[in-house]
């Protein structure tokens, strides 16, 4: 785990808001040169601190999506079975986050689909499929309040 003093907090928030803003930019705003502002950058994608750069597509401006949060509950909680249902439900497309949780559900995973239709077959096809599982409670997203993919760099 890499110590982040605040010119790294700094230059990480910069690239979360904006990927794409450019080193220079960087500098000015930090009142640095381009060079220390470069090798940083260049330290946290050595260091995985940078996982990857990507585009964010705003699901309002595509086709019509609708966003589901799946409880779902195993048979038993063995690690094998853990183990199985994580590894099968990171192959499915639709499946575009999932946590392994403690309390009453084994796992929480966030699910986009076209319309209602798509989650049915979704769920009775897919998920219901999967290994061992015992239970898929659904929660239906009617309004995206606040979204984000900033994480925090808290001091």
């Amino acid at each position: 785990m890499m110590k982040l003093d605040t010119i790294d907090k700094q230059i990480l928030e910069f690239l979360q808001a904006d990927a794409k803003m450019n080193v220079k930019e960087m500098a000015s705003r930090l009142n640095m040169t381009k060079t220390p502002i470069y090798e940083r950058i260049k330290r946290y994608e050595r260091e995985g601190i940078i996982d990857k750069y990507v585009g964010i597509l705003n699901r309002k401006k595509l086709e019509s999506s609708m966003v589901v949060f799946c409880s779902v509950s195993l048979e038993s909680q063995k690690l094998a079975e853990l183990k199985a249902f994580s590894q099968a439900v990171s192959s499915i497309p639709e499946v575009m986050e999932c946590y392994l949780m403690g309390g009453a559900n084994d796992f929480l995973l966030k699910v986009v689909v076209k319309d209602l239709i798509a989650y049915h077959q979704f769920s009775s096809g897919k998920l219901a499929a999967l290994p061992k599982v015992a239970q898929i409670k659904s929660m239906f997203v009617l309004d995206e309040v606040k979204y984000s993919t900033v994480f925090p760099l808290l001091d």
